[in-house]
């Protein structure tokens, strides 16, 4: 029986991929790295500690990779933020679960300051039990860290009582990781062959389809 949900926020609660990958790709360019779009945004669901190896040398990483991370925070915030909407139904899923009695978590790779604001946006900081960040975590996904973060959040349940809920093959993989179950959608913009060959049990649209199914899930 699922006691509690781990959710992940960019792409699964709000339309936030593109913009990610376009900050990125001006903070590469700042450095005189020319990358171009259609390869940062698979990439995208990684922390930067994992997303920088995929482009930049061991030297580089050392010599301005955090001053890069920096920058695509900023350039986010100021040029995107403003911009991030919420997918259709997430208030309505979570009040769904609250209502139900179980306990939601919210884990994402994301800066601190960013997973509060996202909470905002979704309109979700009254439904929300805890939240991790990459603040919480030593290796980002597709490594287990914040999942496992946010367990001890959640008080350390038995894994199989709590479900995932991500969008991108990142979080499944560092799900399994951490040994839970996770459920993938569609709306963070990754394919859902990719989502299944990393172990996500069942695919749906976006968290309106979520709700819309909830009896039958769960």
């Amino acid at each position: 029986m699922i006691k509690a949900f781990i959710f992940d926020i960019d792409g699964t609660l709000i339309d936030s991929n593109d913009f990610h990958a376009e900050a990125w790709q001006k903070a590469f360019a700042k450095y005189g790295k020319k990358i171009a779009f259609e390869k940062i945004r698979p990439q995208i669901g990684k922390g930067a500690d994992t997303l920088l190896p995929e482009f930049l040398t061991d030297q580089e990483i050392e010599k301005f990779g955090d001053e890069i991370a920096d920058l695509r925070g900023k350039i986010f915030k100021r040029e995107y933020m403003s911009r991030v909407k919420p997918f259709p139904k997430v208030r309505e899923l979570f009040q769904k679960i609250k209502d139900d009695g179980k306990k939601v978590a919210l884990a994402s790779s994301s800066n601190e300051d960013e997973v509060e604001e996202y909470k905002k946006i979704a309109d979700i900081e009254d439904l929300v039990e805890k939240s991790t960040s990459a603040d919480d975590a030593e290796e980002s996904k597709p490594e287990p860290d914040i999942f496992e973060a946010a367990l001890k959040l959640l008080g350390n349940p038995a894994p199989e009582t709590v479900l995932v809920i991500g969008d991108t093959p990142y979080d499944a993989e560092a799900a399994a990781k951490a040994k839970l179950k996770i459920i993938g959608v569609l709306c963070g913009g990754f394919a859902e062959k990719n989502l299944r060959e990393k172990g996500c049990a069942a695919i749906y649209q976006n968290p309106a389809d979520l709700l819309e199914n909830y009896e039958k899930l769960f």
